[in-house]
């Protein structure tokens, strides 16, 4: 197989890993240098090459972050994949069919793939990949045909106008990319687009409202770049704040509603078991999978407005019963004792173990984790792996799918948790910030948080900032719970999330932070440029409370 899925034409100098990348996060778009502090390619830059991957990871977001790329001269002049890949494909074709921006994305097989990635440099046309001497012919997208309803065919043909009929193109692409043979109804959508990743987002964003565009199935929005009521107060600069804002306003212009949040399973009536749903932000997608039941491709930035628009997505991937099976098992070790800071380093783990592949995680059974621990996991696991989902034996709602036929068995051992602790906190022992919230802190958690201050306040050299929804900040100040923690010193920020926030609200003299978060854990030292320090929610009181972080190792994971 050698398949052009985005033609256009090329030429640059070989960039191969054999790790996926995820560009939110992992990618500076100012610059095109890889940020991500734990991927091989760290500190090369991808401006200008063709740039090989099994495929991408991480957040829906990277599909803005390619267009910024491709707008600012910083883009990869190609972009090849071993295994099917929808962020970094999407924000390719945007990039060319709203402005003029080709950048070719290919899918080769196996060996081809390796052959590439041993070449220095390709030349890339619509029908033909060459490199150092050799020649290998490409092919369009599948030859089979998208069967349309009527109604599709209508909204392809603009009979509802530019802004309906210029989405419907992006999916039927998307859908031909994807071998899809038709497309399929969805009950709610999620927006991730609305962060403020790079004026791009805001260029699409305010392009398609000023065509008149108009949601037509529920859609939720996901946390955004600024406090929206309160970022003036916060400090933060209008060349930030304002485009901030107006890209959400934008989408709330188009019928979405102001949830702000990236826990929109936290909302109220969240998606049912087998429900298909159109989400984006890569944790709401694998918690909606995996632990709901429901059904959701991870769908990339800018595609959740298109199928918002027309209420349609491709019948492809994780909405079929067939793409929802294991096909790695992995054996978990699971300590006599241990907090909850086991769930966001063993989705950390997983992650690695299977890292373009739906795994099934035994070892669990007994452990009998809450939602919030289910998030950890969830939202751990995406940012190293590319799967939209997981199970977990016993626990899960489809764990006793059987495993495919080709599927392995790898283990996760309590040395294995030992080292990602280990490369969670290899920041210094004094703390300066406990970030909390990533993805949203739920009710319960700020319960938990409260309980775990005890009264006591918090060092006054350590901010502690909690990032949720405002639906969950309204809850807790009804409860009492945010008034409690306001006076031990906790600062309670709604909209925000930490992948997104930005100084001032972020301190700008904080040189050291720590989290409970493995998904921040990972992201921080790339997007924040500080040293990291991971823990239980008890572990941060305590860091919060005296300035530091202990060095050795929980009481659960220490060695015989």
């Amino acid at each position: 197989m050698a398949q052009i899925i985005v033609p256009a034409v090329a030429e640059g100098a070989v960039l191969a890993s054999a790790e996926g990348l995820s560009f939110w996060g992992g990618v500076d778009p100012a610059t095109g240098m890889v940020i991500d502090a734990h991927h091989p390619l760290c500190g090369q830059s991808l401006a200008g090459k063709v740039v090989l991957m099994p495929t991408s990871r991480g957040s829906c977001t990277g599909s803005g972050v390619l267009l910024e790329m491709a707008l600012n001269g910083h883009a990869p002049a190609a972009l090849v994949f071993r295994e099917a890949e929808d962020v970094l494909t999407l924000g390719a074709l945007i990039a060319g069919k709203m402005f003029d921006k080709p950048l070719p994305v290919m899918r080769l097989g196996a060996e081809d793939f390796d052959r590439l990635a041993k070449t220095r440099r390709a030349q890339i046309s619509p029908d033909m990949l060459r490199a150092d001497g050799w020649a290998l012919p490409l092919t369009g997208q599948s030859a089979r045909s998208l069967m349309l309803s009527a109604q599709d065919q209508a909204m392809l043909d603009g009979a509802e106008g530019p802004a309906v009929q210029l989405a419907m193109e992006i999916i039927c692409t998307m859908a031909g990319g994807q071998g899809a043979a038709q497309l399929i109804d969805v009950t709610r959508v999620h927006i991730d687009g609305c962060i403020y990743a790079s004026p791009a987002n805001l260029l699409f964003a305010q392009t398609m409202a000023d065509m008149g565009s108009q949601v037509r199935v529920p859609t939720t929005m996901n946390a955004i770049s600024v406090d929206h009521g309160n970022w003036r107060t916060q400090g933060v600069p209008p060349d930030f704040g304002l485009p901030a804002s107006r890209l959400a306003d934008a989408y709330v212009t188009m019928g979405a509603q102001p949830s702000f949040t990236c826990a929109p399973y936290q909302l109220p009536a969240p998606p049912e078991h087998g429900e298909i749903i159109a989400w984006s932000e890569s944790n709401a997608v694998i918690y909606a999978n995996s632990v709901l039941g429901a059904r959701t491709v991870k769908h990339p930035d800018f595609f959740d407005l298109c199928i918002a628009l027309t209420g349609r997505a491709p019948l492809s991937g994780v909405y079929l019963d067939s793409q929802r099976a294991p096909r790695r098992v992995i054996e978990v070790e699971l300590p006599a004792q241990y907090d909850e800071a086991i769930w966001p380093m063993l989705g950390w783990l997983a992650g690695q173990a299977a890292p373009d592949r739906i795994p099934l995680l035994r070892g669990l059974e007994t452990s009998a984790p809450n939602e919030d621990d289910l998030k950890g996991l969830c939202a751990a696991f995406g940012t190293t792996s590319a799967a939209p989902m997981l199970h977990v034996a016993g626990i899960t709602p489809e764990a006793d799918l059987p495993t495919s036929a080709q599927a392995d068995t790898v283990q996760i051992t309590l040395d294995d948790l030992r080292q990602v602790w280990r490369r969670f906190n290899a920041g210094p022992a004094k703390v300066d910030l406990i970030a909390f919230g990533s993805p949203h802190f739920s009710q319960a958690e700020c319960q938990a948080l409260d309980a775990a201050l005890a009264g006591r306040r918090c060092h006054s050299d350590t901010a502690v900032i909690v990032t949720l929804g405002h639906d969950t900040l309204k809850a807790a100040r009804e409860d009492g719970t945010a008034a409690r923690l306001e006076a031990a010193g906790v600062q309670v920020v709604p909209d925000i999330c930490w992948c997104s926030i930005s100084e001032p609200v972020f301190p700008p003299s904080a040189e050291v932070l720590m989290t409970n978060s493995g998904k921040y854990a990972h992201y921080a030292p790339g997007l924040s440029g500080r040293a990291v320090r991971f823990g239980s929610i008890a572990d941060c009181v305590e860091a919060a409370v005296t300035g530091y972080a202990p060095d050795a190792l929980p009481k659960w994971l220490a060695e015989a």
